[in-house]
């Protein structure tokens, strides 16, 4: 039941992500995708579940995401595709919103699937090299390396010859520099979901 509701939440923080990342909003002098609302904490649920229930539990639900993103995209082209209603008057708006969404989850999803799957290999390695002691070292370390590495890949993609390349790179630096941040403050809340599912004694997968 607790991997089924992590399963959830991450899978409905990393569609939000997706549409949101659509707007492009101000921090300070720079513009950031809105999708840094939600995109951090995907890494924050996918730690989570690699502690408590291993390493192929958690490449299956970064594959389950990967789908459920993939239908979503599917599911908005095919509504703007068909004929609107006489007096609906949104189409235009429609497509510039929702019609853009494929380029931005193609580069969402390259991102993704490499980061993801570098966040939970290295999350596993540095288990192992801490003997299963340290979790706020091993969430911190591949985190923020996989962090850096989806920043990079999603910005590029998503935003080349769309903007110019300075922009591009304050995008990239101001959207890592939050992610740190999201990812150093909630290492309390890793640890507090961690013991809530242990503490109920649920089965736990060994890596």
């Amino acid at each position: 039941m607790v991997l089924v509701a992590l399963s959830m939440i991450f899978a409905a923080l990393l569609l939000v992500a997706n549409v949101t990342a659509v707007k492009i909003i101000a921090v300070g002098t720079e513009g950031i995708d809105a999708g840094i609302l939600a995109y951090p904490f995907t890494f924050l649920i996918s730690d989570v579940i690699s502690e408590i229930y291993g390493r192929k539990i958690t490449s299956k639900i970064i594959w389950m995401g990967f789908v459920v993103s993939l239908i979503m995209v599917a599911m908005f082209y095919i509504a703007g595709q068909l004929p609107a209603a006489g007096f609906w008057e949104d189409q235009r708006a429609y497509d510039q919103i929702l019609g853009s969404v494929p380029r931005i989850v193609l580069a969402s999803m390259i991102a993704y699937l490499v980061s993801q799957h570098h966040d939970v290999i290295a999350f596993h390695m540095w288990k192992k090299l801490t003997k299963g002691r340290f979790l706020w070292l091993r969430n911190n370390a591949s985190t923020l390396v996989s962090q850096a590495i989806d920043t990079v890949l999603f910005v590029t993609i998503a935003f080349v010859g769309v903007y110019a390349w300075h922009e591009l790179w304050g995008m990239i630096w101001v959207t890592y520099l939050i992610k740190m941040c999201v990812a150093i403050a909630d290492t309390p809340l890793v640890y507090g979901l961690v013991y809530l599912v242990r503490k109920n004694n649920l089965k736990i997968e060994e890596i």
